[in-house]
């Protein structure tokens, strides 16, 4: 009868932790069901609250995307927020491993102040970056303000400090000795760093690229002060079609659609490499 008594609780223990999950689940997930099923709505229906989800129809995405030349904002948050992601992930990968497996003098004066460069509001760096834009292009050659170029440099300086954090508790979990016996075959050391230690991190590197990514896609400080035209991003689009369409709820639906599939895809496609790449330097550190 124990035994029995011991099984019950278990299944009832097993159900009411499946019970949460499942409802904290439809609690977070409500927003973005709700947020597709109003944008394959008419204006008419959502204002009058009168849904047919029998009957979806995909007019408002047409229309939002010439209204305000969303495909416009939306390849330019492509072309910025990859280019980021990747300078990000290549300049922590490198410091990461030259602080996981190289002992200098200040390495740990320096690994603390990589981290307390976050401790600082990014809004208090708005205003020199912003002047500094303002003087290269006032006076010199280089014209950073409203380029793809000013806006991919801005966000890699500011995400590469916590993806050298991510990697450089990755690296500490490869073994030192795979690079040991790569330079005892005639490897230099940047050899067994890019042909072992790279391939062997690839979860690391995944992890790094999809944060600085996701980071980037919904940043809108400083794109806003930074570019005027050419430059402008899904979140400067979404800001302009509230402001000259804000009466037209399917349309501010839709464009809420078209901006978050982009993020949904890396993150499910890269679901699993991302998880596996965030939760390495929580074992060991």
């Amino acid at each position: 009868m124990a035994t029995i008594s011991a099984r019950r609780r278990r299944r009832l223990n097993a159900w009411a932790l499946n019970a949460l999950t499942y409802t904290v689940l439809l609690v977070m997930l409500a927003p973005i069901l709700w947020l597709v099923a109003s944008s394959l709505q008419t204006r008419g229906q959502l204002a009058s609250g009168a849904y047919d989800l029998l009957h979806p129809t995909f007019k408002a995405f047409s229309q939002m995307w010439a209204s305000v030349d969303f495909g416009r904002y939306f390849l330019n948050s492509l072309i910025i927020c990859t280019g980021a992601a990747l300078l990000a992930t290549a300049f922590a990968s490198t410091a990461g491993y030259a602080l996981a497996r190289l002992r200098f003098r200040g390495d740990g004066t320096f690994s603390v102040a990589v981290v307390g460069t976050q401790i600082v509001p990014g809004s208090m760096f708005l205003l020199p970056v912003f002047l500094g834009f303002i003087w290269l292009k006032q006076n010199t050659p280089v014209h950073l303000f409203d380029t793809h170029i000013g806006m991919i440099l801005v966000y890699t300086a500011f995400f590469t400090p916590v993806a050298i954090w991510f990697m450089r508790y990755f690296f500490m979990q490869i073994p030192p000795e795979l690079e040991e016996a790569a330079m005892v075959d005639g490897c230099t050391r940047f050899g067994a760093f890019w042909r072992i230690v790279l391939p062997s991190a690839r979860a690391g590197l995944t992890a790094t690229f999809v944060y600085a990514f996701l980071m980037a896609w919904d940043e809108l400080l400083f794109v806003t002060a930074l570019t005027e035209h050419r430059a402008e991003t899904i979140p400067i689009g979404i800001r302009n079609f509230i402001g000259n369409y804000s009466g037209d709820y399917s349309q501010l639906m839709a464009a809420g659609v078209v901006s978050t599939i982009p993020v949904m895809v890396a993150f499910f496609a890269t679901q699993k490499w991302l998880v596996k790449g965030l939760t390495a330097g929580a074992v060991k550190g």
